[in-house]
């Protein structure tokens, strides 16, 4: 499974911005997918994620009303929509996969994507 991030950049707070992944694989309806960011001298954490059909959603709480995650089984791409951004939402955000349903943990995911930076200024 090959995982390829897009759509980071540089923006206003306030602003949005649109990441989006494709992912090369026949399965891509069998796979729970997410996104995670890593900040610098931080940990990677969890952000969004999104069961195999769409029916299901997870946010972490500080991006809960302005994120939202969402996929399209058909071109084997999983988005994910920020709005009102801020300052603290700067870091390397990662689509990554995994075989579950849906998981809000690191540790669950198989595949990761190779992450796009996301900058978001005061």
């Amino acid at each position: 499974v090959q995982l390829q991030a897009s759509g980071g950049g540089l923006v206003q707070a306030g602003g949005s911005l649109r990441l989006s992944c494709t992912a090369s694989v026949r399965t891509f309806r069998h796979l729970g997918m997410g996104w995670f960011r890593q900040a610098p001298g931080k940990e990677r954490e969890f952000v969004a994620a999104i069961s195999w059909s769409g029916n299901h959603t997870r946010y972490e709480d500080s991006v809960q009303g302005r994120f939202t995650i969402s996929r399209d089984n058909a071109e084997n791409t999983v988005a994910l929509q920020m709005n009102v951004l801020k300052p603290e939402d700067t870091a390397v955000y990662y689509c990554a996969a995994t075989k579950l349903l849906i998981s809000i943990y690191v540790s669950a995911y198989d595949y990761w994507g190779q992450g796009t930076l996301v900058t978001v200024s005061s």
